[in-house]
């Protein structure tokens, strides 16, 4: 790739966080990156948080990514209160598998998160970082995050005064057909099925995608049924916690029971629209 491909990755001045979600689209972003700089200077850093709900597949590519491109990644997890900090630097061998910090924040809030209230990505995903880097003394940096020029309507300001978001992907031009592309050529990548990237079961994904989580993985689809029970006991709200308004986890799983698989071969059984998926 020429140096005008570069361009777009080269480095804004300061501090820069380069997010890492763990998917092909962010990797694909820290490639480029890493190619365009010549490998990263102290001034940059590589963060994975981790929610405990991501599928193992992705916790070994977040590992082989940063074994094979010679990059450090800082893994961080939102803490236990009461241990004395708010977030944990972990690695692969010590993060969370099991939803252990979404279901702390769950319990905190008794309540579950929602298209509306999405207080999982804040808790979980931005605070950890942010207060990493500054345990590290930054005072304010460049974001780098991987939207790209196909889901050009998640470019938005930071509404952290400290931070600028960064999106060298959709300044490239980079749709999620090249980043496919790109990867197709490349001899290791993700390994994780459709709909399965980021939270295996986040609320943000469509009816059709929960459902095949239910069918195909029942038991990390029970995780997420065990969370509305668990907010719903401690919620004083009649109709009890739920992730989504149309159904519970529990409906959600009596009905893929009920009709078997037809629903997934028959089109307007399930509704395929998705509602973004988390970043961070």
């Amino acid at each position: 790739m020429g140096n005008e491909q570069l361009k777009p990755y080269t480095l804004p001045q300061g501090n820069v966080q380069i997010c890492f979600s763990g998917g092909r689209t962010s990797a694909y972003m820290l490639h480029q990156v890493l190619e365009a700089n010549g490998g990263l200077p102290d001034r940059a850093k590589v963060i994975f948080a981790n929610t405990g709900r991501e599928m193992p597949e992705t916790l070994d590519f977040v590992q082989e990514v940063s074994d094979r491109w010679s990059v450090p990644i800082v893994w961080v997890e939102d803490a236990k209160r009461g241990s004395g900090q708010l977030f944990d630097v972990v690695s692969h061998n010590s993060a969370s598998r099991n939803g252990e910090p979404f279901a702390r924040l769950i319990e905190r809030k008794k309540a579950c998160p929602d298209q509306s209230k999405r207080f999982c990505t804040e808790n979980l995903k931005l605070l950890p970082a942010r207060r990493f880097l500054m345990t590290q003394g930054w005072t304010n940096w460049t974001n780098a995050l991987g939207i790209r020029a196909d889901e050009t309507q998640r470019v938005k300001p930071s509404p952290d005064k400290r931070v600028v978001r960064w999106f060298p992907l959709a300044d490239a031009g980079v749709s999620k057909r090249d980043v496919l592309a790109w990867w197709g050529r490349q001899d290791f990548d993700l390994c994780v099925p459709d709909g399965l990237g980021n939270c295996d079961g986040c609320f943000l994904k469509s009816e059709a995608t929960l459902a095949a989580l239910a069918r195909d993985h029942p038991d990390r689809h029970q995780w997420w049924v065990d969370m509305e029970n668990k907010a719903s006991a401690l919620t004083a709200n009649p109709n009890g916690a739920r992730f989504r308004d149309q159904y519970t986890r529990a409906e959600l799983g009596r009905f893929v029971e009920r009709q078997g698989d037809w629903i997934f071969e028959t089109e307007g059984a399930l509704c395929q629209a998705g509602h973004g998926e988390c970043t961070g």
